[in-house]
């Protein structure tokens, strides 16, 4: 079976979120992503790392902002979702970056995801694609000082309407543009689905190329544990494995899912059914 990472931001929202290193470890995960650190000193998120035996594999870096107040306003109060393909906000974007990477060498995190963003108004995809293009180039070059990736990731416009990069397919094209072995797709199977279809043999298809570094699941629609709504997990894991083997694939599958059970207590630990039945294949 694939290994599969907690994702603090929506798993374990019972408890404060430093507490949820524990409960992921408890409930058997070697591994943890999140949206974003920035809120915490390097040194806190370390310790509870290196205290329950977790490896961080994946964060965001900043959806706008350059600090950890100007980070969450950009967040939670501007509705800021990535910099990336913003003309005019490239020193913002550089700054954001370098505040990741930062953070990713202290934590031991070998990727980070770069948001795209939202097209801005009254222009469209092609008018942006050339920043986008730009500021993937220069971020990935710094990364591979760290001996970094970094990441960009199809999401689908009906939850983040206007965001810039939505296909697999888009995505792999950008690639090639930039030219950066370290630059890689995020392939999140739930906004893969919603947008796409045929899931499958798009892991068949894209897996092989080198180019996928990390995937992320939930179910579909609502977004909660895997095995409910219309996917079938289950043999999509078995297509990850055997792709995998072919390939010398090892990377991570991130359970950036929203469990029905919600902030009830205990509620990400009564839904991990599907984990337990998957480990047991």
């Amino acid at each position: 079976m694939p290994k599969f990472a907690a994702n603090l931001s929506m798993m374990y929202t019972d408890l404060p979120f430093l507490d949820r290193f524990e409960a992921a470890a408890q409930d058997g995960f070697k591994a943890v992503e999140y949206l974003f650190p920035y809120a915490f000193t390097k040194e806190e998120l370390a310790a509870r790392l290196q205290a329950h035996g977790l490896q961080q594999v994946l964060f965001n870096a900043p959806p706008g902002g350059t600090d950890a107040a100007s980070i969450a306003h950009a967040w939670e109060v501007t509705g800021r979702r990535g910099t990336a393909c913003l003309p005019g906000l490239e020193a913002e974007f550089r700054a954001g970056v370098t505040l990741a990477l930062d953070y990713a060498q202290a934590l031991h995190c070998p990727r980070i995801h770069l948001m795209a963003g939202l097209i801005p108004d009254g222009l469209d995809r092609e008018a942006v694609q050339p920043t986008y293009i730009a500021n993937l180039r220069w971020a990935a070059a710094q990364a591979a000082i760290q001996g970094l990736d970094v990441l960009i990731e199809p999401i689908n416009t009906r939850d983040i309407p206007r965001f810039f990069l939505n296909r697999q397919d888009h995505a792999h094209e950008i690639i090639e543009r930039v030219g950066a072995p370290n630059l890689k797709v995020q392939m999140d199977l739930y906004h893969c689905q919603i947008v796409e279809g045929d899931v499958a043999m798009k892991i068949r298809q894209y897996l092989p190329t080198g180019r996928v570094g990390h995937f992320q699941i939930a179910g579909v629609p609502e977004r909660h544990e895997p095995d409910v709504g219309e996917v079938n997990y289950p043999y999509l894991f078995q297509v990850i494995d055997e792709v995998a083997k072919e390939t010398g694939w090892d990377g991570w599958v991130g359970c950036e899912y929203r469990p029905r059970l919600g902030a009830q207590t205990g509620g990400t630990t009564a839904g991990l059914g599907w984990l337990h039945a998957s480990l047991r294949c």
